[in-house]
């Protein structure tokens, strides 16, 4: 099937909703092709992502399908979307509905925002008619249990603008003020608007299935929406620099991603979007990864977002180790261990893309970075705090005491592969970040003992590293059985393993760039020269470029660095969202989406680039 005969829209072509419990993703078409209730990692019930027949919600103008522009409101996760039609035009706004705030619950760069649950949990869509007369329909078929379950739609009241969907575990209300009729497990409104005219619809799966009191509330809840969003963007430090909006955007695409109840950050709003187009490197990304935790404290904090840092922490804190003392690599955002993986076999999958996964079998395996991962980031919090909590420190100790006892042995590494263990040279690297920060920590601490002996471990692993994982040439290996390279060695920049004039950072830092991408975009590793488990090829990974945009401004060559942020810059979706791969062949971003991973290296590249411009402009 080519790319003009595919039925799927192209992964960047979707806008990305949150209520910091779920997330939605609408088509260009006005179709919710993603929706899973009530929780980001809950069986969807709008699954046509994965499936063309797995459920959609669609609300817009009958007969017209491509509209004439589609933006955010500034500041929001609010869509708007304008449509010409040969008879008038309307525009239609989109909001997973934040709920009201009390005056006590006024938000300043100063006070802790509500701790709360916000949201409706309703989807809340407006329509309005800003010229001439517009046809418009509303056609909502959800599918339960990702697609295996079809609604059973009963119509309440005389008026037929209410209806509740009836699936195995929950029940959804749709309310609208358009007459509603039931075909199969679809339920279908049409009405001609006006000049001036507007209607409405919401989806609820609230508690006692609430829903908006008519047209004027349901526009207050998108209103207020506007302004949860906008007020919590005023407490982030955003630089005045060209780069601003990627920031912005990026800032907004990660607290939607949160999971407000705990703090835990999703990886991604989907599984099984694919990394290899048709191919089966398809995973399910609605969990939190630990590795993730530093990269998420790093961007929090350089945004001055203290309080969400604060409760990203907490989570971190409170998570149950293994019988070793030691965390996951992951866990549900609820904080479950238990996150095993399955196929849904009845679904077609993006594009053919197969298997489709929910779960992921990594959870257990060994990948001795997250060590590294969670040390940093408590010491990222304690600088910033200028306080270690004394429940932190058993933490400390046990992560510590894990990167000591395995740093030596062979592990999965950070991509995860299903093929062989192998002594990577970034997860030996990111055991010296953990027994580094434990060092560091236990001076803060005053323990003297403590301190020396992990500083001294954290020698020993940097001699290793030195003596092993590095090439003849001069540069970081991938493993130490090999000369390839991978992008994952960069981390020796980012985590300061090695100072911007070190010959070898400035020896990986080039190889990597001139041997490691495809069109000037970084691979993870070849996959041809690598024993990942998988077949088939990937696209150039998105965290990996702009590692490399941080690991450029590391090594003092700020040009370079900010001719390839252009240069991601201009990839970025319509929306300024950002997948987890990008093929460079046929110009189209791949995997799971939005990536909380791509967004979070945007923000530590973008504040890399731009201290570093800014130095270079006070030493004119």
């Amino acid at each position: 099937m080519g790319l003009t005969d595919s039925p799927f829209p192209p992964i960047a072509d979707y806008a990305f909703l949150s209520d910091c419990h779920t997330g939605a993703l609408v088509a260009p078409d006005g179709s919710v092709d993603w929706l899973c209730t009530p929780s980001f990692d809950s069986p969807s019930v709008f699954g046509n992502l994965l499936d063309r027949g797995a459920g959609s919600f669609r609300f817009g103008p009958f007969g017209i399908t491509t509209p004439t522009a589609r933006y955010y409101v500034p500041g929001t996760n609010v869509l708007s979307t304008t449509w010409h039609t040969p008879s008038g035009w309307v525009v239609v706004h989109d909001a997973l509905t934040m709920g009201p705030r009390t005056s006590a619950d006024t938000v300043t760069p100063h006070t802790r925002p509500p701790a709360d649950d916000d949201a409706d949990h309703m989807l809340v869509r407006l329509v309005e008619c800003v010229d001439g007369a517009v046809e418009v329909e509303l056609v909502c078929e959800p599918a339960f249990e990702y697609g295996s379950e079809p609604a059973e739609w009963t119509l309440q009241g005389e008026h037929g603008g209410v209806a509740d969907a009836a699936g195995p575990v929950h029940t959804l209300r749709l309310g609208t003020s358009l007459l509603l009729g039931v075909e199969g497990s679809a339920v279908r409104g049409r009405h001609v608007l006006s000049s001036g005219e507007r209607a409405w619809c919401a989806l609820s799966w609230a508690e006692g299935l609430a829903l908006p009191d008519g047209l004027d509330d349901a526009a207050a809840r998108i209103e207020r929406t506007v302004q949860f969003w906008r007020g919590w963007l005023g407490r982030a430090r955003i630089p005045d620099h060209p780069l601003r909006h990627p920031i912005e955007r990026s800032a907004l695409t990660i607290k939607g991603l949160t999971y407000m109840p705990t703090g835990a950050t999703v990886a991604a709003l989907t599984t099984s979007l694919p990394e290899t187009t048709g191919g089966e490197r398809n995973w399910d990304y609605r969990y939190t990864w630990m590795r993730d935790s530093t990269f998420t404290l790093q961007a929090l904090h350089s945004l001055n977002l203290d309080w969400e840092a604060d409760e990203f922490m907490q989570f971190v804190a409170d998570l149950e180790p293994n019988e070793d003392g030691g965390l996951q690599i992951m866990y549900g955002i609820d904080g479950r261990r238990d996150l095993t993986e399955r196929t849904l076999d009845d679904l077609t999958g993006y594009e053919g893309a197969r298997p489709v996964r929910i779960g992921n079998g990594a959870f257990d395996q060994r990948q001795n970075d997250v060590y590294g991962a969670v040390l940093d980031s408590i010491l990222l919090h304690t600088s910033r705090s200028k306080h270690l909590p004394r429940r932190l420190w058993p933490l400390v100790q046990h992560q510590a005491a894990r990167a000591l006892a395995v740093w030596r042995e062979p592990d999965q590494g950070i991509w995860e592969a299903r093929g062989e263990p192998q002594h990577y040279v970034s997860s030996k690297l990111m055991c010296w970040v953990a027994l580094d920060r434990a060092a560091r920590l236990a001076e803060i601490r005053d323990d003297e003992q403590l301190q020396e002996e992990w500083g001294r471990a954290a020698d020993e692993v940097r001699a290793d590293i030195l003596a092993h994982g590095v090439s003849e040439a001069g540069v970081l290996r991938q493993h130490y059985g090999t000369d390839s390279l991978d992008a994952s060695t960069l981390l020796a920049a980012l985590f300061g393993f090695l100072p911007g004039d070190d010959p070898v950072m400035r020896a990986t830092v080039d190889a990597i760039e001139s041997e490691l991408t495809e069109h000037g975009f970084v691979l993870r590793y070849r996959t041809e020269e690598t024993d990942d488990g998988l077949s088939g090829k990937e696209g150039t990974f998105l965290i990996c470029s702009f590692w490399l945009v941080s690991a450029l401004a590391h090594v003092g060559e700020v040009r370079r660095a900010r001719n390839l942020m252009d240069r991601l810059v201009r990839i970025q979706s319509p929306l300024g969202l950002y997948a987890e791969e990008y093929d460079t062949e046929r110009a189209r971003h791949l995997g799971n989406f939005p990536q909380a991973f791509s967004h979070l290296a945007l923000i530590q590249a973008a504040g890399r680039l731009v201290l570093q411009e800014r130095l270079a402009e006070l030493s004119l």
